[in-house]
């Protein structure tokens, strides 16, 4: 099987931002975080990797809550750091990427985190 074959789905990958911020009150500045509003990179191609064992939902109210560790596989070209919000294309839902890794320079391949509520580290 070809690497294009399995990388049969599609995400967004946004990638983190750092940004000086001051409080005010004269206060020193400091690193805040956050994602763009546009996708850096728009419908890469990739495949992403669930374990049922690795997925664990949790009942709350108003809406369940999903904790998974996923690996996405990506072509070696792509432009993914640690931090960056990777967005499934088909299910819209958000995850944060661990650090990537280059499988001897013909794939890499990420661990994503979902939780509760996906914000900026």
């Amino acid at each position: 099987m070809s690497l294009e074959n399995l990388l049969n789905h599609f995400c967004d990958i946004y990638h983190n931002r750092e940004d000086e911020t001051t409080p005010g009150y004269g206060l020193p500045s400091s690193p805040s975080f956050s994602y763009p509003e546009a996708p850096d990179i728009s419908r890469q191609t990739c495949h992403f990797g669930v374990k049922s064992a690795n997925v664990t939902i949790t009942q709350t109210a108003p809406a369940n809550l999903l904790d998974a560790k996923i690996k996405l596989t990506l072509s070696i070209d792509t432009d993914v750091r640690r931090g960056d919000k990777i967005v499934d294309c088909g299910t819209k839902l958000e995850y944060t990427a661990e650090q990537p890794v280059n499988v001897r320079d013909h794939h890499l391949f990420v661990y994503l985190k979902r939780v509760e509520g996906q914000k900026p580290l």
